[in-house]
């Protein structure tokens, strides 16, 4: 069975320790952990890894944010992968630092990459893991606060933090999206 396992980021180094580039994190902490790596193809940098008998397609898309789905959409054709097989992992501003939220299907919440895959697959059923960022920001600061790195404080507490949401994103993979749901939703 295959998996899609898409973190959502900007690329270049300008914006590699945003909060924004969480999904892009979560998916170099799973690389480095489980020793594969991710090369330059189309629309994306993707990584292929085969877990308990799981093919899992890693991809994270060179499109920018707000143009994810088209990276999705190519990669779920060209690898032939179902939409229930899918896995968006992306920040979340609603959810304090530190929370995870997991769900099978669901609306965009305001979040332009989530936005722009349901236009283009033309559909909100597929699962998404939610990583949160926090919203300390003053009002008429998302921007900012979004494309910012994370204080000291947070940046100690991020690789366990990543260990979580990629441990959650296998899981998905393996044995489900409601155990998933059951381990890590907090």
């Amino acid at each position: 069975m295959k998996f899609l396992i898409v973190g959502l980021g900007n690329i270049g180094p300008e914006y590699a320790l945003t909060r924004h580039n969480a999904g892009f994190m979560v998916l170099d902490r799973l690389a480095a952990q489980h020793g594969f790596t991710f090369s330059m193809t189309r629309l994306a940098y993707t990584a292929k890894w085969q877990h308990k008998g799981k093919q899992l397609f890693f991809i994270k898309p060179t499109t920018y944010m707000n143009l994810s789905g088209r990276a999705v959409q190519y990669y779920m054709k060209q690898e032939n992968i179902p939409v229930e097989n899918i896995l968006i992992i992306t920040d979340d501003k609603d959810l304090p630092f530190g929370k995870l939220r997991l769900k099978p299907k669901g609306s965009p919440g305001g979040h332009n990459g989530l936005k722009n895959i349901d236009e283009v697959l033309n559909t909100q059923e597929y699962a998404r893991l939610r990583v949160g960022i926090g919203n300390n920001f003053s009002k008429g600061r998302q921007v900012d606060f979004v494309l910012g790195q994370f204080p000291e404080d947070e940046l100690i507490q991020l690789p366990g933090y990543l260990d979580r949401a990629g441990n959650a994103a296998i899981t998905f993979c393996t044995i489900g999206i409601q155990a998933a749901m059951n381990n890590y939703n907090q």
